[in-house]
């Protein structure tokens, strides 16, 4: 019996059309390196400093040359997100505000996890109206979830089962055999699998395609989240 799913944010639930994967590309590409499409894959979904370390280093820069050249690449992605959260709210996609009150109507409930930083993740949701924990009770129905993990709250961030665990932990499941996982991306499955999660669920809403998930640890690859209520009934 499942009683946690564990949902990535960007290209999961939520709709940013891009966002994310312009903001890195921009604030590493101004440091001097290049980005090819296939490394930015690879590394979206994960923390984003560790996504800008290799990205740079992939991209023929010096991740160290100076000090401090991580952190000013990561708030310039920072600023650029914003910018382009300005310039176009992010949406959840279609369905998964609905998929997400009937899951937690049922008794399962629902985590959010993301290679954001915390106040990033929280600006976003309070963008969309949606709460977390406590707070989800004065919201309407849909809007609510019971936990929020961030990349910057763990050791490690995705493929790392971390933030997988620590939203076991802020949810009280002890085991991973009631917890399902489900993103838009290789590391988000590569993380599920990892955590030892009893279901793992490629979803196909953000830039990944079915033949990109080829070879990953995925127990179901489904259109969206919003399908995710509908595979559970029929296992």
């Amino acid at each position: 019996m499942i009683t946690l799913a564990v949902f990535d944010m960007a290209g999961t639930t939520i709709d940013d059309g891009g966002a994310v994967y312009d903001a890195l590309r921009i604030a590493v590409e101004e440091t001097g390196a290049s980005v090819s499409p296939a490394d930015l894959q690879a590394w979206m979904g994960t923390e984003k400093r560790a996504a800008i370390t290799a990205l740079i280093e992939l991209g023929g820069g010096d991740p160290t040359q100076p000090a401090d050249k991580v952190d000013v690449a990561f708030e310039r992605f920072r600023a650029i997100l914003d910018e382009l959260y300005t310039a176009q709210t992010p949406t959840p996609i279609a369905g998964v505000p609905e998929a997400i009150a009937d899951l937690r109507a049922s008794g399962v409930q629902v985590a959010l996890t993301t290679g954001f930083s915390r106040d990033v993740a929280e600006g976003i949701l309070d963008q969309l109206g949606w709460a977390v924990g406590a707070d989800g009770g004065e919201r309407a129905p849909g809007t609510a979830v019971d936990a929020l993990v961030c990349g910057d709250e763990v050791a490690a961030g995705r493929p790392a089962p971390y933030m997988i665990h620590r939203a076991m932990e802020r949810t009280g499941t002890l085991a991973v055999s009631e917890v399902l996982v489900a993103g838009d991306t290789a590391v988000d499955v590569q993380a599920g699998a990892n955590a030892g999660a009893a279901v793992t669920i490629g979803v196909l809403s953000g830039k990944l395609d079915r033949a990109a998930f080829e070879g990953q640890p995925f127990t179901a690859l489904l259109d969206s989240v919003a399908d995710v209520s509908t595979h559970l009934a029929s296992c």
